[in-house]
């Protein structure tokens, strides 16, 4: 029924569309159009790496794969398109926040976001947020934070975009995004729907991946309306629909399926005062699961939580060189489950940012922000940032944080196993950044320290059950380097952009690296370009990890290093200044590497991607 459902949504907004001459609306990531300022404003001593809309046409199927290939984070997939959780710096899924047009959406159930159950498609850009963020963007943000940016242009312009793709394991992806614009109106949407049997060999064996089919469909919907020369109203909504079977290890199948539910919507009112610019926002989230533990039955355990959101925000220019950003939010959050009752839980925060530039070569930035969580007495918390332009080429930044993670409706309250006396986790960061530029080059170097206590763990207790505990002392210390060069020569367009991360993880009891961190990670992306013909080939390294505590090597300890290439071409079969026509051809494991990412769950062969896109 989902399915059906699914595919006349997608049809009926697909009909409307009529071509018109298109304009470019492409946006940059500026305040004007982006619901959080304060990712721009207040972060001029963090590294920021903004991924955005034509990379993110690249790599339609997965969100998983836009990152694991185009930035620092490691991810764990439960096989392909399973539960796919993101290590930023060492740190474990519920330390990474999940920003959606400035509000958290990581789940109340588990801290975490599921990267697979999002869309990216109708995004203008994502942008990667290194270092500790709680101040700015609450519980969860301890290793960094992921934005998902929507954009609305009220320049006139109505452009459309239909896609079409198949590929191996019978994978089908339809999609259509429209954006229209007109002095006081702006609208976008984006209708996205992919099914797959994903039923891959397993390399190796007479085996396959059975149980791993997958379908969802999403809808990105946005408008805007000017009410005056002072006064713009927005709306932003999300939803994702989704049905997977969980895929098994090689030696244990599965029949086990997963239903997900997410809605999110939110009313944005923006006042450009005399003294000060305001935002009021007020949302409504909902996130739903169901598991059968057999798919042929009808039995199932269940989770819900609705999330309403009030939060005030105010950009005051207290002089021209010193600017006041002060943040009044409150969160209620209600939940039912089968296995844990029906929770709540309320949240009050104040926070106060501050930015001072007394000349072109100096910025600093002072943060400070106080939670009232029911239930849990939270911490202070502050950061500061500091950017220095030694010159046109070279730039240094500084910056340093508390942060911190309230336990989840999940570790307080499931049964059996969940703990009422657990704290919130707190830990202490520190990061140092280099920028250099030279021409067609940008070089990062960034080294970072985060010290985390009263870390969160389940384990098994003396009843027999897993249970959460504040048990753990860890800190995390590494370098990454990020390269990007681009090389324009007549009609030939050369760039490459790579990335490295050397990620230092350990619990200080045991002086042992914890599970599922790799000491190493790095990606290459070389793309080349010739009048309507481009072609582009990823390259990724990713090292060991340890799935005990041990840090014991071999089959049933931990699992292998692995390289992984993908290929792709494109080829402009049309281009007009109202029309355009790509066709494009994507291989992914080029060289059919047998590899696992999560131990004894086996990844996918050699596959193909054919698609077709309609830009009118």
């Amino acid at each position: 029924m989902i399915r059906v459902v699914l595919l006349f949504l997608l049809l009926l907004f697909g009909s409307v569309a009529k071509a018109q001459t298109s304009t470019d609306s492409i946006q940059k990531l500026d305040e004007v159009v982006l619901s959080d300022v304060k990712l721009k404003r207040f972060a001029h001593g963090y590294k920021v790496t903004v991924l955005n809309d034509s990379l993110l046409q690249q790599n339609r199927s997965s969100f998983t794969d836009i990152l694991r290939f185009n930035s620092n984070l490691y991810f764990k997939e439960n096989g392909y398109g399973m539960v796919s959780s993101p290590s930023f710096r060492g740190t474990n899924a519920s330390q990474t926040a999940v920003i959606w047009n400035g509000i958290s959406i990581n789940s109340q159930l588990t801290g975490q976001t599921d990267f697979n159950t999002i869309n990216t498609s109708n995004f203008k850009n994502v942008v990667i947020r290194s270092g500790g963020g709680s101040v700015q963007y609450g519980s969860g943000a301890i290793g960094g934070s992921i934005h998902l940016n929507n954009t609305l242009s009220f320049s006139p312009h109505f452009d459309n975009t239909v896609t079409l793709s198949y590929g191996s394991y019978n994978t089908k992806n339809l999609s259509y995004l429209s954006s229209y614009g007109k002095n006081k109106w702006s609208f976008n949407i984006g209708l996205n729907y992919i099914d797959s049997d994903n039923d891959y060999k397993y390399l190796n064996t007479d085996k396959r991946n059975t149980n791993g089919a997958y379908y969802n469909g999403s809808i990105n919907a946005n408008a805007g309306y000017v009410l005056s020369n002072k006064d713009v109203l927005k709306l932003y909504h999300q939803t994702f629909l989704g049905e997977r079977e969980f895929s098994g290890t090689i030696s244990s199948p599965s029949l086990a399926k997963y239903e997900d539910q997410n809605f999110r919507t939110m009313l944005e009112w923006s006042r450009q005062g005399d003294k000060a610019f305001s935002k009021l926002k007020v949302a409504h989230l909902q996130e739903h699961f169901k598991y059968f533990g057999n798919k042929n039955t009808e039995n199932y355990t269940f989770g819900k939580v609705n999330t309403y959101l009030i939060n005030y925000t105010a950009d005051i220019d207290l002089l021209t060189n010193l600017k006041l950003k002060p943040i009044v939010s409150y969160n209620y959050y209600e939940g039912s489950g089968s296995s844990f009752g029906d929770p709540n839980r309320k949240e009050f925060s104040t926070t106060a940012l501050l930015q001072y530039t007394p000349n072109k070569k100096w910025q600093y930035g002072l943060n400070l922000r106080q939670d009232v969580t029911s239930g849990f007495e939270s911490p202070l918390l502050f950061s500061f940032d500091v950017a220095y332009e030694i010159s046109n080429n070279y730039k240094l930044k500084l910056n340093g944080s508390k942060n911190y993670r309230v336990p989840t409706f999940n570790d307080l309250y499931w049964q059996p196993g969940g703990n009422l006396d657990l704290v919130p986790e707190n830990s202490y960061q520190i990061d140092l950044g280099q920028d250099i530029t030279y021409k067609n080059a940008k070089l990062n170097l960034n080294v970072f320290y985060i010290k985390t206590t009263d870390l969160i763990q389940w384990k098994p207790n003396t009843s027999g059950f897993w249970s959460p505990e504040n048990v753990a002392k860890t800190q995390n210390y590494g370098a990454e380097a990020s390269l990007d060069v681009s090389k324009k020569i007549k009609e030939h367009h050369l760039s490459l952009q790579f990335n490295y991360a050397y990620n230092i993880s350990e619990d200080l009891e045991s002086n042992k690296q914890l599970i599922y961190v790799p000491y190493h990670k790095a990606n290459i992306n070389l793309a080349y370009a010739y009048k309507r013909m481009s072609l582009f080939l990823q390259h990724l390294y990713t090292g060991e990890v340890y799935t005990t505590p041990e840090n014991l090597s071999g089959r049933f300890y931990s699992v292998e290093a692995y390289q992984l290439t993908n290929f792709g071409l494109n080829y402009q079969l049309l281009k007009t200044n109202s029309q355009q026509i790509d066709i494009s051809l994507k291989v992914n494991n080029l060289f059919n590497t047998v590899y696992e990412n999560v131990a004894f769950r086996p990844m996918p062969d050699r596959n193909f991607n054919f698609q077709i896109q309609y830009k009118f």
